[in-house]
């Protein structure tokens, strides 16, 4: 762990802190959604209004077609770490995602920043550490920088800030807070609403209701909790997609899904019910032989080796958990 010399608490001072770097790199989740593209690329969009220039990185791959989509039609030069040479002095901020998470792997580079929302202890070797998990979302954090400082929000920015901050929030249904309301309604008078609109009403495609079909014909139902595995797969993106359409039916309060992808199991959680907290649950089930957190009411976790995966062992642990009935 490097020693910090200077802890930094104001988005200004951080600015000043990197006016001197020839160029840093911004780095989301290892698969990153709508909301740490639209987080990454406002960022990328303030720091070069203040003369600082940035590359927007990723570890694993970018899964859904709509986002695909976003990035070209918005213009968002995103791309694989592999694209570029990273080395041990250039500096890295790392936004929607923390430190430690098994979503975000340690790159080669000097982690400076931290800027995410969700559930996560705060690491002590980075200089800069803006952590709000009372937000629904990492690009409302983001928003509040430009607003705060006086900056105008380019329409292309404004418009992934609105569709990051609907994907993440559900369409403003799931943890969301006054900060992302005011964001939300500034950008909405910004942001091209045509385009948001077709993205949000055409986010799966017709090769994703086999998934549905399966999720619909292999879910267990337990007193209100609804619990699924994909011994197949089923990647993260849309797992997290399954989990919110399986939570919107009126008699599910909390939701597990699982898949095998390679020689991991993805996990996707969403909780309705206040002492069902998703995060807890996740860290809990999945203790000594994974990694997992997230939101009161919406986690996700991950176990390396599929190995330590035992279906009929999780769901007992996770509805033990819960209180209810042994399966």
């Amino acid at each position: 762990m490097k020693e910090v010399k200077r802890y930094i608490n104001k988005i200004t001072d951080f600015i000043d802190f990197l006016k001197g770097e020839e160029f840093i790199f911004i780095q989301t989740h290892n698969f990153p959604d709508h909301d740490a593209v639209a987080s990454a690329f406002g960022l990328q969009q303030l720091f070069k209004h203040y003369g600082i220039d940035s590359y927007l990185v990723y570890e694993k791959e970018i899964q859904r077609d709509s986002l695909k989509k976003i990035i070209k039609d918005l213009k968002i030069d995103i791309k694989n770490k592999n694209d570029y040479t990273m080395e041990e002095q250039h500096k890295i901020v790392l936004v929607d995602g923390c430190k430690g998470n098994s979503n975000v792997t340690d790159l080669i580079g000097d982690e400076v920043g931290v800027i995410d929302h969700h559930q996560v202890v705060s690491p002590e070797d980075v200089e800069f550490s803006h952590i709000f998990p009372e937000y629904g979302a990492c690009a409302s954090i983001i928003a509040s920088y430009f607003l705060n400082l006086g900056v105008k929000i380019p329409k292309n920015v404004a418009t992934s800030f609105l569709i990051g901050i609907s994907t993440d929030t559900s369409f403003l249904t799931r943890g969301v807070c006054e900060h992302d309301l005011q964001v939300f309604f500034h950008c909405y008078g910004i942001a091209d609403i045509q385009y948001v609109t077709s993205i949000l009403r055409n986010y799966i495609r017709i090769s994703d209701l086999e998934f549905y079909r399966f999720l619909v014909d292999n879910m267990i139902y337990l007193k209100r909790s609804a619990f699924c595995y994909f011994p197949s797969g089923c990647n993260q993106n849309l797992l997290g997609i399954l989990a919110d359409f399986a939570i919107s039916l009126n008699e599910i309060d909390f939701v597990v899904l699982c898949a095998k992808n390679e020689n991991r199991i993805n996990f996707s959680l969403r909780s309705e019910v206040p002492e069902w907290d998703a995060s807890h649950v996740v860290r809990h089930i999945l203790e000594g032989i994974g990694f997992g957190g997230g939101h009161a009411d919406m986690a996700g976790g991950v176990i390396k080796d599929s190995s330590y995966f035992n279906q009929e062992v999780i769901y007992n642990s996770i509805i033990s958990h819960l209180g209810l009935t042994s399966l």
